[in-house]
């Protein structure tokens, strides 16, 4: 097998459970890898580490699969992927969708997969994974025996593999419903997973959903970037008063509308808008919501975005504040991986403070528990939400 040497002093790191190796810590590469191979790692000493994918054009030029010496085939992805099953079969035990494999943190680098129902989407996102794609589609087909599967590689993650990974959306097996109909927490909603957003549906935002429910009854709530809606059905279904819907996409508001409609509601408000427009116009500051849910997308790509990202942030969320009144409630959202924790609670404190209002913050939330976080790995940590009262 072909194979990658580190530098002395490197290696630690990938040892004690991270699983990506850069480039700049290769002392040595053997047998001449090209993008996407399958090469063994070693350190200084040239004592073995693990097995994974290389790409020498890229700045994350290996990914650990898995630090034993075994062969990388369709019985390798059907266990990594039975291991995932497992997992969200404990943690939703009587949900049929969700997100059923997440790169890294399942032992899988490069890889999402979303499960709706009987029918996957799939994302690979680094050159290796690209090259196995059917190997790993086949194990899905051996674990779950869907209906269908679509691949959606129009993400611009691939761009950064520098390996000429093209922006290509196809159907791997079955018929595509234009529509596909799945339950989340007893609420409904459609999803396309050919035409929406990422892979057609936000499983990461589950648990989050079911926080800023308890809050809702009784309430006028402003549900903006709300994509499919799920934060405004989610509340609407515990019983508030009113949901006004903004997206800046017809489309979404179109599935928003549907989903809506799917859940036995009447009378849908929604506004193709900018968010941020919005929330500055006069039409929402006349609105008296009681409750504001922002979920932006994410706003800082790279290191070298964040001080314009975080300034952004800043000022969604100023914009969102001023809007409620004393007794308020804030849901606020980061998919921003560079906004960390600490960082996302100075983004609050900043807003708060500019437009002169106190901001308590009653409950936290991250990524729901079918994208697992990685202690080794920050990386897989990227979603931050709050609740914050308005004083």
């Amino acid at each position: 097998m072909k194979k990658i040497i580190l530098k002395a002093g490197e290696g630690k790191r990938v040892k004690n459970g991270h699983k990506w190796v850069f480039s700049n810590e290769i002392k040595l590469v053997e047998g001449s890898p090209k993008a996407g191979d399958i090469v063994s790692l070693y350190d200084n000493a040239e004592g073995f580490i693990g097995i994974g994918f290389y790409n020498p054009r890229s700045l994350i030029a290996f990914r650990l699969l898995t630090d034993k010496e075994e062969k990388i085939d369709v019985n390798f992805w059907q266990k990594r992927i039975e291991e995932a099953k497992n997992l969200r079969e404990k943690i939703y035990p009587k949900s049929k969708s969700y997100r059923a494999v997440f790169g890294e943190s399942d032992n899988m680098s490069g890889v999402i997969l979303d499960k709706y129902g009987d029918y996957f989407s799939a994302q690979f996102v680094s050159a290796g994974a690209d090259l196995c794609k059917a190997d790993i589609l086949q194990a899905v087909v051996n674990v779950f025996n869907p209906k269908g599967i679509f691949i959606r590689n129009d993400i611009h993650l691939r761009t950064l593999e520098n390996a000429n990974l093209k922006a290509e959306n196809e159907v791997f097996s079955g018929k595509i419903p234009n529509d596909i109909s799945i339950e989340e927490n007893k609420n409904k909603f459609y999803t396309d997973i050919v035409n929406g957003q990422k892979t057609g549906f936000f499983f990461d935002q589950r648990d989050n959903r079911e926080k800023l429910a308890k809050y809702v009854k009784g309430l006028k709530v402003l549900d903006c970037y709300c994509h499919t809606g799920a934060f405004g059905i989610y509340a609407k279904q515990a019983g508030a008063k009113d949901v006004v819907f903004v997206d800046s996409s017809r489309l979404a508001l179109e599935t928003a509308e549907k989903n809506y409609t799917l859940n036995g509601f009447e009378e849908f408000l929604g506004i193709e808008a900018d968010a941020l427009a919005y929330l500055q116009s006069n039409e929402a500051k006349s609105g008296k919501f009681d409750i504001v849910n922002i979920d932006p997308p994410g706003l800082i790509k790279s290191r070298k975005d964040f001080n314009a990202g975080f300034k952004h942030y800043v000022k969604v969320n100023e914009a969102a504040i001023g809007l409620l009144k004393k007794g308020g409630i804030l849901a606020t959202s980061s998919c921003s991986h560079h906004l960390d924790f600490i960082k996302f609670k100075e983004v609050i404190h900043q807003a708060a403070a500019k437009v002169k209002k106190e901001a308590v913050i009653l409950e936290y939330g991250f990524q729901s528990k079918d994208h697992p976080i990685l202690p080794s790995m920050p990386e897989t940590e990227y979603l931050n939400f709050a609740i914050v009262l308005i004083k």
